[in-house]
């Protein structure tokens, strides 16, 4: 397979690096979690992350990193 056969994504599809962070040195914040899921930050899936951040708490973020 040559390079040239290999897709790449467009700049505006790809995540900035600045928002690919596991909170791995710092708390997970339910913003993380709804970000790592590919869902958009709104009022009804940040209350999903708080509730799924309770009981199952960090690793309810590493279930949703490869």
């Amino acid at each position: 397979m040559s390079e040239e056969s290999v897709s790449r994504p467009k700049p505006s599809e790809v995540t900035p690096d600045s928002l690919l962070h596991t909170g791995a040195t710092d708390n997970v914040t339910p913003e993380d979690l709804v970000l790592s899921s590919g869902r958009d930050v709104t009022p009804a899936t940040l209350e999903w992350a708080r509730r799924r951040l309770e009981k199952e708490g960090r690793a309810a973020l590493d279930t949703q990193l490869p």
